[in-house]
């Protein structure tokens, strides 16, 4: 499974990329944001269908762009390395 900060759209307000999570996201998640159990729970869903979105954007880089599926795999890996 990937998951990686690669995955990244553009504010226009901040000048700042999001990943697989918002910065809403990454307070619920990391407990930061005082809200509801149900508030969390809607944060993991939203951010496992994005998931799974990456996981498709990643068979189209391997297939059309391998440097870029490169890079992703690459990003990926030394997180996962860095967490472990």
């Amino acid at each position: 499974m990937l998951m990686s900060k690669c995955m990244a759209t553009q504010s226009e307000s901040m000048g700042q990329y999001r990943a697989v999570m918002t910065a809403t996201d990454r307070e619920r998640i990391t407990g930061e944001a005082d809200v509801p159990d149900s508030k969390r729970y809607e944060a993991a869903s939203r951010i496992r269908k994005r998931i799974e979105e990456l996981e498709g954007d990643a068979e189209i880089l391997k297939e059309n762009h391998p440097e870029l599926y490169e890079e992703l795999q690459d990003a990926v890996c030394e997180e996962v390395a860095d967490g472990a």
